[in-house]
């Protein structure tokens, strides 16, 4: 019997499979597709995952290497995973090799083992105690050590994070032997007790008619849109129906578009549910990743929460997939594969025959046509849960007002109103740092990107300028560049300038900061946070951070600072985003008994879509926003590939992009396809960026199929082209961004 032919993903741009002859000491029979292979590939050695067998090569089979070794005894995907990785690098026009790259973790596309090796399990060790002398000055130790002494068995180092305990305080009782560390085999053991750890909350009508409709369709494939308004009560929705799964046998997905919501939202379901959860981003290091994701592939993971690359990890029993704050662009890639975890979501879905509830308080425009086009079963609450009324929303026209660091005059009695109520106050402003430019008042020189066509944000604490595009850095001058005079002004507002002019205003009450520079230490948002939920008076100053999926109960005033700045953009999805951003800014006001309140500071009081937003909704924007869509021929009423590409010099991606548009153009000339129209190539709307010069050609067509049917034969030739060899070029099917 001769051996099959292998033909092999391998971790390479190139758009291809790669032949190999089969490894002479092993059983054919475990050749499957799925498995990976350790092969030989120029002088080096990597790891593949086989797609299909063939009898034959197109390849003279003497020429032909051997897989040097079978790295699994079953598939690391399972065929409906495997579908999906197969499905999307042809949609997205990406390399097959390189999509399973994005599937798997970086410790099995090293070659390590898919199966789990020992668990381990931190312990009290015999006879310690909190009391112990050398813990007299180390609380969080003394703490940590009273935690696992609730815990006999042990707690497993994948749930350390469950139960605050801290790597580092540990590691230090380990060295102290106060603590033990306690290996063992994975055991599969039946789930024993209880799935629920408290009672739930009483569903009102609206939310039981919503949880009614999805359970309906459990055990097969049924797309909902849950539209319910903030503080609606969806999350509820989402823990009830997570428990019938865990009931019926079955693991449930959850996907968050942001890292920061995980340990809030592993938390609410950790004190929920008696179960393993696995919580999948890229924070984690490779090992705990690899670990989450061999725990959700054998089962023992019976929820998994995770960003949008926790898509890809696999399912022993799949039951459910709930996307959470649907309409958020962080579930578009924007580098590498540019896959929509939200699209492909619903397509793993519908290969796992599973149901699938997309969530949002401001549904994305392609979702709810969808919805409307009857492909979704569309369910909607429209009010509050527990009684809570909606924000009252005013518009607070800042014209011929004097601004102080961003704060008008009747913003700052407001907030200092709220305040004396005992009440929190949350400051909107989408734009961190201290002040956007820095300006020389004598001839109006201003600090630019010397990489970009950007100006660098001035940030104060750090005493640096940074760009926010290619995070260039450097110290701000002491004398202008320019004409040596020193009278150098910070012009604009950023959240740093907000919070220290609220320090001053009132210095009584804690001001948090809330974005990426004040979170990026490790631990720091579950400090934050922490201090927000004891309730007490202060004031919240962030970007949109502060926007995704969370609750403040005490807050019953939101500041937005700057609402016009999304008013107006090149790109036709900017108003969409607005008026996203500030429904879910709005919804973190008035969430328990208080009423909330919504002040938008704006310079354009009257603007239409600040009047609609603020006066009949985001239904009523929405729908409006959808008419505007169809009479413009826009997406959901039409489908868009957009062509970058990017250079050392200006003439060469628009050299590559002019041959591009040339391909493209013969083949519709050809007249095999006339429903795709060709615009450009034109520089990017920013067209200098990390010291690269920028342009794009967008394909546009009312068909997608049409679209599809281009971009195959299109993106072959594209590969073959003399010029792709100098530039860097990438395809991004449904861009969310064009910029």
């Amino acid at each position: 019997m001769s051996l099959p032919i292998l033909r092999l993903a391998l971790p390479s741009p190139l758009r291809r499979l790669f032949d190999y002859r089969a490894p002479r000491d092993i059983d054919p029979a475990l050749l499957l597709p799925g498995v990976r292979l350790r092969v030989p590939f120029g002088r080096r050695e990597v790891v593949g995952v086989l797609v299909a067998r063939a009898a034959h090569s197109e390849i003279d089979e003497t020429r032909l290497r051997e897989a040097l070794a079978l790295l699994d005894r079953a598939p690391v995907l399972p065929p409906a995973l495997l579908e999906l990785c197969l499905w999307s690098a042809s949609y997205y026009q990406h390399s097959l090799g390189d999509t399973f790259a994005w599937a798997l973790p970086a410790l099995l596309r090293q070659g390590e083992s898919a199966e789990r090796g020992e668990e381990r399990f931190w312990q009290a060790a015999p006879g310690a105690r909190a009391d112990d002398p050398r813990l007299a000055r180390a609380p969080r130790q003394r703490q940590a050590l009273a935690t696992l002494a609730q815990h006999p068995h042990g707690i497993d180092q994948n749930r350390l994070e469950q139960f605050q305990l801290s790597r580092d305080s540990l590691k230090a009782l380990h060295d102290k032997g106060l603590v033990q560390v306690r290996r063992q085999r994975p055991s599969l053991a039946v789930h024993q007790g209880a799935w629920l750890l408290q009672p739930e909350l009483a569903l009102n009508d609206e939310q039981r008619s919503a949880f009614e409709a999805v359970r309906a369709g459990f055990g097969r494939f049924h797309p909902c849109l849950l539209e319910g308004v903030t503080g609606s009560g969806k999350t509820e929705v989402y823990l009830q129906l997570i428990r019938e799964t865990l009931e019926a046998g079955r693991q449930a997905l959850v996907l968050i578009p942001e890292i920061n919501l995980g340990p809030q939202t592993l938390e609410r379901f950790a004190r929920r549910f008696n179960a393993r959860i696995a919580l999948l981003h890229s924070g984690l290091t490779d090992r705990e990743r690899l670990d989450a994701w061999q725990a959700a592939r054998e089962g023992s993971a019976q929820i998994v929460i995770g960003t949008r690359s926790a898509l890809f990890t696999p399912l022993k029993n799949p039951g459910l997939i709930i996307v959470d704050e649907e309409h958020d662009a962080s579930y578009k890639q924007q580098e590498g594969l540019r896959y929509h975890a939200r699209d492909l979501a619903v397509m793993r879905a519908r290969l796992e025959r599973v149901p699938l509830l997309l969530g949002s308080a401001t549904p994305s425009l392609e979702s709810l046509h969808n919805a409307h086009q009857g492909r979704y079963a569309l369910l909607r609450l429209t009010r509050r849960a527990g009684g809570a009324q909606p924000p009252r929303f005013e518009r607070l026209d800042v014209r011929s007002r004097p601004l102080d660091s961003g704060l008008s005059p009747p913003l700052q009695r407001l907030i200092g109103e709220t305040l004396a109520a005992g009440q929190q106050v949350l400051v909107f402003l989408n734009r961190r740092g201290f002040a956007p430019t820095l300006l020389c008042h004598d001839c109006g020189w201003m600090a630019l990107c010397p990489r970009c066509d950007a100006r660098l944000t001035l940030h104060q604490r750090s005493g640096e300028l940074r760009c926010h595009h290619c995070d260039h850095r450097q110290r701000p001058p002491g004398a202008c560049p320019q004409c040596q005079h020193v009278d150098l002004r910070p012009v604009g507002v950023g959240t740093e300038r907000s919070e220290e002019r609220l320090r001053i205003l009132f210095p009584e009450v804690p001001i948090l900061r809330v974005d990426r520079d004040s979170t990026a230490r490790k631990g720091a948002m579950e400090q934050l946070f922490a201090t927000i939920n004891r309730g007490e008076p202060c004031i919240l100053v962030g970007t949109q951070m502060l926007a995704k999926g969370h609750h403040f109960p005490r807050v019953t005033l939101v500041a937005i600072l700057d609402a016009d700045g999304g008013l107006f953009s090149a790109d036709f999805r900017a108003s969409e985003r607005m008026a996203q951003l500030i429904v879910q800014v709005a919804g973190r006001a008035g969430r328990a008994e208080e009423p909330g309140r919504v002040i938008i500071q704006t310079h354009l009081a009257d603007h239409p879509l600040l009047v609609q937003l603020s006066e009949q909704g985001y239904a009523a924007f929405a729908a409006q926003a959808l008419a505007e869509r169809r009479a413009a021929g826009l997406p959901p009423f039409a489908h868009l590939a957009l062509l970058r590409a990017d250079a050392h010099r200006p003439e060469q991606a628009e050299a590559f992009l002019d041959q591009a548009a040339q391909l493209a153009e013969q083949r519709l000339d050809d007249g095999a396809n006339t429903a795709v129209m060709v615009l450009g190539p034109v520089p990017a709307p920013m067209e200098r960026r990390a010291g690269r010069h920028r342009a794009q050609l967008l394909l546009q067509s009312g068909s997608r199929a049409a679209l599809h049917r281009l971009l195959g034969p299109w993106v072959a030739e594209l590969e073959a082209l003399p010029g792709a060899r100098q530039v860097r070029w990438s395809l991004d099917v449904d861009p969310v961004d064009l910029f």
